[in-house]
């Protein structure tokens, strides 16, 4: 990894050479809420102005860019006795990321782990993650956000350059060689002492800042102790089992595959669409049976799967404590109230 030094007016420089020739996507405002804070949303920006480096959190994650909500798979086509197949995995065009934080780039690597490295890789998701050329940038942490919790509130892989802010100046972590070229049409110069002190400071008053917490320490053992526990019964009583926080996970990727076929027989489609495990029929199979019909237990399975199966598998948790979920719960549930509760502790 390199280091370098940007001073904050060369940035739309930098930003004018990416956008001439690709699509870029990064933090914009899309309004204000009911207490008029601004919304922000990853959306596709060509004005340097139009950005918001300094946006606290999006309301959905960077996600739906590599894994849409809905997406085909695959298509065919008759024309007279010709039999045509449409599976194309080469459509996705280079895209550039300007502004993601150091929790959505490690939604995508461990994304990546289930979906770009495992026996049978996805493809559709593949071709785009492969496409981006993603720039992070420091955030200041949220009441909400327990990142710090779960080891994502750093990055060290999976980005191309990385932007802390440090004053007049920001400190670039450069992790490719596209970067590296890309940075020889902007002024940058090596980092001096004060800048490394700089750096430090700056990252050791925002550690200070973080207020949510979750004790993860023997969590997937203590969930399996606690399978039984009542506390899931309380929580699945509060929930709705609407999806929401499937919805605004950066890390959900569970999906359901539909064919459709024409009404004259000479034309279908495969189509994948993302869904959610607290939905009552995410484990109804055919015949009517549903394996997990109450609240409680899809709620709980959610909960093993981010911080215990995943952690089997991959020796690390699922979430990334960005704490969109329950910012975006109905019910007002939140991922260190629960897991405090299992541990039968009180938030």
């Amino acid at each position: 990894m390199l280091f370098r030094v940007l001073h904050k007016d060369e940035l739309s420089t930098l930003f004018d050479q990416l956008a001439r020739a690709n699509t870029t996507v990064g933090p914009t405002e899309s309004g204000t809420d009911q207490k008029g804070n601004p919304i922000y949303a990853f959306e596709p920006v060509s004005d340097f102005a139009d950005l918001r480096l300094n946006y606290t959190t999006t309301k959905l994650p960077a996600k739906r860019y590599f894994l849409p909500y809905q997406e085909d798979l695959a298509s065919f086509r008759m024309e007279g006795e010709d039999w045509h197949k449409n599976v194309d995995y080469n459509i996705y065009k280079p895209c550039v990321f300007f502004g993601l934080h150091a929790c959505d780039i490690n939604a995508l690597n461990k994304l990546d782990k289930v979906l770009m490295s495992t026996v049978y890789p996805m493809p559709y998701y593949a071709a785009k993650r492969m496409n981006m050329f993603i720039i992070g940038i420091d955030c200041q942490p949220q009441p909400f956000c327990f990142c710090r919790s779960v080891a994502s509130d750093s990055v060290t892989h999976g980005f191309d350059l990385f932007l802390t802010d440090i004053g007049d100046r920001y400190f670039l972590e450069v992790l490719s060689a596209t970067a590296y070229n890309v940075l020889k049409t902007v002024k940058t110069s090596e980092p001096e002492e004060k800048d490394h002190v700089q750096y430090m400071k700056v990252t050791a008053e925002r550690n200070r800042k973080f207020t949510a917490h979750i004790d993860t320490s023997d969590l997937a053992k203590i969930l399996d102790m606690e399978f039984q526990s009542p506390v899931w019964k309380e929580w699945g009583d509060k929930c709705l089992g609407c999806g929401t926080c499937a919805n605004v996970c950066p890390t959900c990727y569970c999906y359901g595959v539909e064919e459709t076929v024409n009404v004259d027989l000479r034309g279908a489609r495969k189509s994948k669409t993302l869904y959610s495990c607290n939905v009552i029929d995410f484990a109804e199979v055919a015949g009517g049976h549903n394996f997990r019909p109450e609240r409680s237990t899809r709620l709980k399975y959610r909960y093993y799967h981010k911080h215990r199966g995943f952690v089997e598998a991959f020796e690390e948790s699922l979430c990334v404590g960005c704490g969109r979920c329950g910012e975006a719960c109905l019910a007002g549930i939140t991922v260190p109230e629960v897991i405090a509760s299992v541990r039968g502790e009180e938030q």
